[in-house]
Formats: structure tokens, sequence, C-alpha cells
């Protein structure tokens, strides 16, 4: 078993090119601090993807797949990461405060949040559906 780092990588963009789109929309100022706010959101979903897709790798190399615990779960782990990330999410768009007199500022709402937190999970599950789409575009 070896380290998937391609599906992060093509993920990345798609996935962080999203959440830049919600943040823009849950946005409540005027200017675009927005922008550099929302792309320090990449290095965050990178991070994730590769833990995301590692998941069965790490639990080889630990030898907790044999465990009968319940982190012996793939998608166990997989879903304290989606939580982990959720809350990271939310947490960094309600940093930023507003100038137009409201205190929400950034804050993304968690329904928002919660539908990156599901791509992020869910991406081993899509992958193989959107692998061949991308290898026609670019050869991977």
């Amino acid at each position: 078993m070896v380290l998937e780092f391609i599906p992060a990588l093509v993920l990345t963009p798609i996935i962080g090119l999203y959440e830049l789109f919600l943040i823009h929309h849950d946005e409540n100022f005027r200017g675009s601090h927005w922008l550099s706010h929302g792309l320090s959101i990449f290095p965050t979903i990178f991070i994730a993807l590769l833990i995301v897709f590692n998941v069965p790798y790490f639990l080889e190399i630990t030898n907790l797949a044999n465990a009968s615990s319940i982190l012996a779960n793939a998608w166990v782990i997989r879903g304290l990461i989606g939580l982990i990330i959720l809350i990271r999410i939310h947490a960094q768009s309600a940093v930023v405060k507003t100038t137009i007199g409201s205190s929400r500022g950034l804050k993304e709402t968690w329904a928002h949040g919660l539908v990156v937190a599901v791509l992020i999970v869910l991406a081993p599950l899509y992958w193989p559906l959107v692998e061949p789409l991308i290898k026609s575009i670019i050869p991977i």
C-alpha cells in the first residue's frame, strides 16, 4: 500500500474554489479581504484530503486495522477529520469582523462549512468517478 498524493493535489483546488465561493456568498462587508482570508483554507483542505485518502495506509502501518477498537474503522477516523475541518472552517471565517455595523463579519454558515467537510470526508468515494475525467484532461 502506498501513500495517495495525486487525489489530494487534484481535489484541493476544486474544493478550495468552492469554499471561496461560499465565503464570498456569506461575506457581509465591502472590500476584498475575503479573498486573502479565504486563500488560507487551501493548505487546510490539502492536509485534510491527504489524511482522508491515507487512512487505510495509516491503519495498516500502525496495526490498528487488526484492533477491535472504534479507531480501527477508517470511516470513524474520516468522520473525526471532517468534524475538525468543520470547526476549523467556521472558526476561521468568524475571525474577520465586518465594517458595515454588523457583528457577522465573514462568518460562514454552518451549512456551508458542513458541505465542504462532507466533500472532504467523502472524497475517497467520488474520486474513482472524477479520476477518469481528470486523466483525460491532465495526464497524471
